[in-house]
């Protein structure tokens, strides 16, 4: 997992109040209260357009908005990043910051084929935290905004998907050519992959929380039989999640 060296061009630097995030995502009482307890500031850091980053737009990518997240609390609730979100009408890059480390977090971000100016927003991934002064790398190299929004995503999704499968090994960082990145991705799919793989994690820990739990032989025999076939579930899909990754490398 890397951070990037935001290009000096892009450069925003704006600080947003809570309170225009609250109005444009119809925030609740309860997010608002998420927000007074894990948030300490928000900044608008960066805006990646075409006139910044030398990169045509594309229908779904007309801008990527990179905005910076002082955390009040070592683990910041997808709700707020949601709202946020909500409240951007772009697909958006969380650089979020604590106790001297930082970490990328996001979601894939599309407008709606039913209604274009409505937004579907995926699950988070988030990468590993990193010391604020850790090296930063170039933007990966991309033919246009849409390609390059996926090159920023597809380390968050191999890398969160190698912790919940630890037998699968984080997808080296790579340094694409202009023909590679010229390839298309299947970004959508990888992701559908990676939050299956979450999904049957969760389940093989429910199952080992059930074993532990009971007592009786005979139930215990039954049980075991349920978590090798849900171990067995998952390794395939991590092992069809490395085919991808390899495919697309």
């Amino acid at each position: 997992m890397t951070l990037y060296d935001w290009p000096r061009a892009a450069a925003f630097g704006r600080v947003i109040p809570k309170t225009k995030i609250y109005e444009h995502a119809g925030a609740t009482t309860g997010l608002k209260d998420l927000f007074v307890r894990e948030v300490d500031q928000i900044v608008w850091s960066h805006k990646l357009a075409p006139e910044t980053v030398n990169l045509a737009a594309t229908k779904q990518v007309a801008e990527i908005q990179v905005f910076r997240i002082t955390a009040r609390t070592a683990t910041l609730d997808a709700a707020v990043l949601r709202a946020i979100d909500k409240a951007i009408p772009f697909p958006l890059i969380f650089e979020v910051a604590h106790g001297g480390r930082v970490r990328l977090a996001a979601a894939y971000k599309r407008p709606s084929e039913a209604d274009s100016a409505r937004w579907v927003v995926g699950d988070y991934f988030q990468g590993d935290w990193l010391p604020e002064d850790a090296p930063r790398a170039p933007l990966p190299v991309a033919l246009n905004m849409g390609a390059l929004y996926e090159r920023l995503l597809e380390p968050l999704v191999a890398g969160q998907t190698a912790r919940l499968a630890p037998g699968l090994a984080e997808a080296p960082q790579t340094h694409f050519t202009l023909a590679e990145a010229e390839r298309p991705v299947s970004l959508e799919e990888r992701i559908a992959q990676a939050e299956a793989i979450e999904r049957q994690a969760r389940e093989v820990e429910r199952i080992k929380a059930r074993l532990g739990r009971e007592k009786q032989f005979n139930k215990r025999v039954v049980i075991n039989a349920e978590l090798r076939a849900a171990k067995k579930e998952l390794e395939r899909l991590t092992g069809a999640h490395a085919g991808a990754a390899v495919t697309n490398e």
